[in-house]
């Protein structure tokens, strides 16, 4: 079997940032070396990074239970300790996210001296910050800490990030975390990469849900003294420093700071051992990002009851009002029991239609614009096992186990942006002419 089926088992964990994602129990099979070809380099300006979809970052497959990436989008990222400019660490196969918000990084990643430099965020009580980010079934635990952000010549000075799987006072998880049930996030394998920068359609990652004692929506904040962490607590929206949420990295450049592009090329049916793309910061604030798409699709903002970033999906006569684009989901995922499931023990949640399939959903704004999300579904069958990219597989959420809550939602995972330019725009900033949060492609 080919080792990119187990990546499932990280995929899902990150499906549906939005709101969550998952892990699932895909078998482990024994790796076997498949040779990656390096993509061509594409040429830095300001205010762009290469993305790349890859095997992912040597730890994920390394030993019996190793496995490749798949259909993952990974940036590079640079941490340095507040004011420090050598005693620094470039970090690769950071996944980026258009479903969630915050940098998040695993922390064995993170180099001894460069971990040991980097301050604990502390609260009103002058202990450490903890947070908990739930996915739609697994939740991700550790400490708060500050660093100096950069990313394709954008900086973000004494930024907070996640670092998960800390340690000492952050080892043992608080019940209210893991009360949701799903895996807990700790390490590469569970993550499928070094860590994940969701620069989605928000500021922060928990606005106003997190501003009072007690509050918390998909993250939320712990008062952490040495006796571990226990207590949830508030902490401000700020959008810019001083910063006590995790920030929407974006949000909180000084320029480029409305929202983000990525292009990608087409991949054909039978996968591509390796992709290389862009990601471009900023929506008509230079030369490079001008808003240029047919479709202009507002989304949600954070105080609606759907959540933030979401719009209408009609897909076979039902209206699923909370879908969305999402590059860190690896497939699309949605629920449609008229198609064939895979019959193979390691397939069981995709579809496996036995010749491509047409499908035409058509997104619904805010505003009642509509645009087509139609793609063709494929079977995996036909994808090659050195494949790290493939586009149109599709996944049924109620046969993962445990089923993913997406009966209300079509997520458009990373497939949907092969062959497209997409934007992202963040709530309440114009972009291009244009007032966010949108969609665009």
């Amino acid at each position: 079997m080919a080792r990119w089926f187990i990546s499932l088992l990280a995929a899902l964990t990150l499906a549906g940032c939005g709101g969550g994602g998952s892990s699932s129990s895909a078998p482990i099979v024994s790796p076997t070396p498949i040779p990656i070809p390096t993509p061509a380099p594409t040429p830095a300006v300001a205010n762009t990074a290469p993305l790349t979809i890859d095997a992912g970052p040597a730890a994920l497959q390394a030993g019996s239970n190793g496995f490749s990436a798949f259909n993952s989008p990974f940036v590079t990222v640079t941490l340095c300790p507040p004011g420090s400019t050598s005693n620094c660490q470039t970090i690769d196969h950071i996944i980026l996210d258009t479903g969630s918000v915050g940098l998040r990084i695993i922390t064995p990643v993170l180099n001894a001296s460069v971990l040991a430099a980097l301050p604990a965020e502390t609260d009103g009580a002058n202990n450490s910050v903890g947070e908990c980010y739930q996915y739609v079934n697994s939740y991700a635990f550790g400490s708060v800490r500050t660093a100096d952000f950069s990313i394709a010549g954008e900086k973000v000075a004494s930024m907070p990030f996640q670092a998960i799987g800390d340690t000492g006072k952050f080892a043992a998880v608080p019940s209210s975390c893991s009360a949701g049930g799903g895996s807990d996030i700790a390490t590469v394998q569970d993550f499928g990469a070094n860590g994940i920068i969701g620069v989605g359609t928000t500021t922060t990652d928990c606005g106003a849900f997190c501003t009072v004692a007690g509050g918390s929506s998909a993250a939320i904040y712990y008062d952490c003294p040495s006796a571990g962490c226990g207590a949830i607590i508030g902490r401000a929206a700020n959008e810019a420093a001083p910063f006590q949420q995790l920030p929407n990295p974006v949000a909180a450049f000084p320029a480029d700071n409305n929202g983000v592009i990525l292009t990608l090329p087409s991949v054909p049916q039978a996968g591509v051992a390796a992709v290389a793309g862009t990601v471009t910061f900023g929506i008509g604030t230079q030369s490079d990002n001008a808003l240029a798409a047919p479709n202009v699709l507002p989304v949600t903002t954070s105080s609606s009851r759907l959540g933030p970033g979401v719009l209408t999906a009609t897909y076979k006569g039902r209206n699923l009002t909370q879908s969305f684009l999402d590059s860190g989901s690896n497939n699309y995922f949605f629920i449609d029991t008229s198609l064939p499931p895979c019959t193979d023990p390691d397939l069981i949640a995709f579809y496996c239609p036995g010749a491509p399939l047409l499908l035409s959903p058509v997104l619904t704004a805010t505003n009642g614009a509509t645009a087509s999300g139609a793609f063709t579904l494929f079977s995996p069958l036909d994808v090659l096992p050195s494949a790290t990219a493939a586009p149109g597989l599709g996944i049924n959420p109620t046969l993962v186990t445990p089923p993913l809550p997406f009966a209300n939602s079509f997520d458009f995972g990373l497939p949907f942006f092969f062959g497209r330019t997409v934007y992202t725009s963040i709530e309440g900033r114009p972009a291009g002419g244009v007032q966010g949060p949108y969609l665009a492609f």
